[in-house]
């Protein structure tokens, strides 16, 4: 995205979720750019902190 549509974006008085639900932020904060920065999903660590949660019920 180029640097005035950023801007643009960024200054909108719709609000958070507005703007969270938009495109222009689906296509340049993807999970793998998340990732590559260091981020780490909740459901990732979710998964990590609680392992039996993988595992089938046991009957």
């Amino acid at each position: 995205v180029d640097q005035d549509h950023a801007y643009a974006w960024s200054r909108t008085r719709k609000g958070g979720w507005a703007i969270a639900q938009s495109p222009i932020l689906g296509t340049t904060i993807t999970l793998q750019r998340l990732k590559k920065r260091g981020y780490i999903s909740l459901t990732e660590l979710h998964l990590q902190l609680n392992p039996s949660l993988c595992e089938p019920p046991s009957t």
